[in-house]
């Protein structure tokens, strides 16, 4: 009996023990605070700015005088009088065709407008004197005549034998050498003046209202990716491209050292029309199919939590972005940590990252 007595005491000591350290346990955990650590995240202030209004356009450089140069007849080149790359004046030779044809009936046009000269000249007198009719005095005025036109189409005809440039400018590639057989309109090279560029671009038609010459515009090209050009719009196509619904404009560059015909240009173009803004940096917004979520930093009961929010958003620049509905200036925003983020969520700001 006594044995009996001694197991259900020992019994008693141990489930005893193990209910008392369950009972301390529990009482210890119903103190302990069992909600997840706020999390660390970056933030900024929503900034209410006043931005340009501006648009965007893609175009195409090109000299205000360029030209391919071509010959107006056929023949064999006997001279080049430039190399590829050279600084010409305006109505420098170029390049000369074989012209020995001409040069000869040039000579034999010039001595018959001699002659028809001198025999004109005595008609004239003799006419005076009444010696000769009057036909044969208007036969040497006719044929002094013929013999000034037939000499000026053969100076014209030597005239497109030589290519001069038409202007003051740069030459291009020359495709051609000497001895090669070119017909009329073959390209021979070509000829740009760099100092004088201009942009060819064109923008929805929707956007006429807002155009007008004079309008400032920043270029930005692949060859100088970090510099901005400076050029002012020029002119507006009076049609619209039936097509394309879009319009077609020309710019004027104010700064083009460095740059070439035929260059692709990204343009914005300054309306002269500033608007007010609500900016955050480009990485407070979190995008989805459900809508552009901004994270809005709340202090309640003092602590900060997070509440998300359905925001609009419009342009973006220089890594902000304007929220056009549903922020308003002066409200603290997300910008890092997003990730982690749910609705009443507590966090804590690193005020190390700057924006």
């Amino acid at each position: 009996m006594r044995a009996y007595l001694t197991v259900a005491l020992i019994l008693l000591l141990i489930f005893g023990g193990i209910s008392g350290y369950l009972y301390y346990k529990s009482n210890h955990q119903a103190g302990m605070d069992f909600a997840p650590p706020p999390i660390t995240v970056a933030a900024t202030t929503a900034r209410t700015e006043t931005w340009s209004s501006q648009l965007d356009a893609v175009g195409t450089i090109r000299a205000t005088r360029g030209v391919e140069l071509s010959a107006e007849t056929s023949g064999e080149i006997i001279a080049i009088a430039v190399s590829s790359g050279a600084e010409v004046q305006a109505q420098q030779l170029l390049l000369t065709l074989n012209d020995s044809v001409e040069r000869a009936s040039r000579k034999r046009q010039e001595a018959n407008l001699k002659l028809a000269r001198l025999l004109y000249t005595r008609d004239a007198s003799l006419v005076k004197q009444k010696s000769i009719p009057q036909s044969q005095y208007d036969r040497s005025q006719a044929n002094l005549d013929s013999a000034i036109a037939q000499l000026a189409e053969t100076e014209a005809r030597l005239d497109n034998k030589r290519i001069v440039a038409p202007f003051s400018g740069t030459v291009g590639i020359i495709k051609v050498k000497v001895g090669d057989y070119i017909e009329s309109g073959t390209p021979i090279t070509t000829l740009q003046d760099l100092s004088e560029l201009e942009i060819d671009f064109s923008v929805p038609a929707r956007h006429f209202p807002q155009l007008r010459r004079g309008l400032r515009i920043a270029v930005y090209t692949g060859a100088f990716p970090d510099h901005e050009f400076r050029a002012t719009l020029q002119a507006l196509d009076t049609k619209v491209d039936a097509g394309t619904h879009n319009l077609l404009l020309r710019a004027t560059m104010d700064d083009s050292d460095g740059l070439l015909p035929g260059m692709f240009a990204r343009l914005i173009i300054d309306l002269d029309k500033p608007v007010t803004v609500v900016s955050v940096p480009e990485t407070a917004v979190s995008y989805s199919l459900h809508g552009n979520t901004i994270y809005v930093v709340r202090e309640s009961d003092g602590e900060l939590r997070v509440q998300p929010r359905v925001v609009q958003t419009g342009e973006a620049r220089d890594g902000k972005i304007a929220v056009v509905d549903g922020l308003d200036g002066g409200e603290r925003v997300v910008t890092a940590g997003q990730n982690k983020l749910r609705r009443d969520t507590r966090v804590v700001i690193d005020e190390s990252v700057r924006f």
